[in-house]
């Protein structure tokens, strides 16, 4: 055992003993392979490779977070607009880096009600307050030997920036409730779409913590600012959306690139892709009618649309359900009703149109 055995036994006695043995053994020699396969997997579809542009910009980013992600344990600050890909670059970093095979962890700060966030992160022990029955592991335990993902890092209010900055001081954490100190072993990612510089000078972000999260800085520029990134990236939801969709995938025209260029794209990447699938979902099959996106976009806010316009009638964002049902309803009304017409330009039998109206969508 001094040498370095795992564990002895007396045959024929211990036979079952063995057996057991092995089989533990056996259990977390595959339990390793199959984390191995999904990180595999995972880089293949959240690696580097998914960030898709080609502007100084977005390289200058992909340089410094490539750079961090070869290192196990710098904590990285993401910043940048709402909806230019802070979360998939969090993803980037950890599934290209040495806690690749372990989890990733993430939670949206602004999505969790105050009085729970702290159970959240941290955890809690049986009783620690109503409704607490069981107790329960928090992400930072959930996270361990991974990344633990703080997005939306600015709404946490100021008492649990002083918990949290204490647990990555002291590299513990304690549950809500309990008296026992843990350790953690995780890469700590933070993100914000706010100026946290203007936040600790307004008093509403601790000075301290954001000089502990701020090792490296990362910060994803808007899609306004990197030019020519917009028709790569709207080329490749089309091929992605169509095929999800199982629709013919349609050529982006120099008509359909001209609006793309036009637009400014003040939600960035999101705007883009709903933009795009949106198009897709209302346009003939083989066809991508990006008017219909513009139509929505240029509409003043103070102005309803008509309810002729097919965008219009389009409720988006919305469940995959209702998008659909909305777009069968807004073929049959450019077809004046016709139902076997409308079908022929979805590319779909007219049963199948009728469930789709009827809501009962089938895949």
């Amino acid at each position: 055992m001094r040498t370095g055995a795992r564990d002895y036994f007396a045959l024929p006695e211990d036979l079952d003993a063995l057996r057991r043995s092995l089989e533990r053994v056996a259990r977390e020699a595959k339990g390793r392979e199959d984390a191995g396969r999904f990180a595999a997997e995972e880089l293949a579809g959240s690696g580097f490779d998914a960030m898709i542009g080609r502007s100084p910009a977005l390289l200058k980013a992909l340089d410094v977070a490539k750079r961090v992600a070869r290192h196990r344990d710098v904590t990285v600050l993401l910043g940048g607009e709402t909806g230019t890909g802070k979360e998939l670059l969090a993803r980037a970093i950890h599934y290209s880096g040495p806690r690749a095979a372990e989890p990733f962890v993430e939670i949206n700060c602004a999505a969790i009600p105050e009085h729970l966030l702290e159970s959240e992160l941290f955890g809690h022990e049986k009783g620690a307050f109503t409704g607490a029955i069981a107790a329960k592991p928090g992400l930072f335990e959930l996270a361990h030997g991974g990344t633990l993902f703080l997005d939306e890092l600015g709404s946490l209010p100021l008492d649990l920036q002083a918990k949290l900055l204490r647990a990555l001081e002291a590299r513990v954490i304690r549950r809500v409730g309990g008296q026992e100190s843990k350790p953690f072993d995780v890469r700590v990612m933070a993100a914000t779409h706010v100026d946290l510089r203007a936040a600790v000078a307004e008093g509403t972000f601790r000075e301290d913590l954001f000089y502990r999260l701020n090792v490296v800085s990362v910060v994803l520029p808007p899609l306004r600012d990197r030019e020519g990134d917009v028709e790569l990236l709207a080329q490749a939801f089309v091929r992605r959306i169509a095929s999800a969709y199982a629709l013919p995938e349609p050529r982006l025209t120099a008509e359909a690139r001209a609006a793309l260029r036009r637009h400014d794209w003040p939600g960035n990447v999101r705007e883009l892709r709903n933009a795009i699938e949106r198009a897709l979902v209302l346009s003939p099959p083989g066809e991508l009618q990006l008017g219909l996106a513009d139509e929505t976009r240029t509409t003043p806010a103070s102005t309803a649309p008509s309810q002729t316009e097919d965008a219009g009638t389009l409720p988006f964002p919305s469940d995959l359900a209702t998008i659909i049902r909305a777009a069968a309803a807004a073929m049959l009304e450019r077809t004046g009703g016709n139902k076997s017409e409308a079908a022929r330009r979805l590319g779909i039998s007219r049963p199948r149109l009728q469930r789709l109206l009827d809501g009962l969508v089938d895949n």
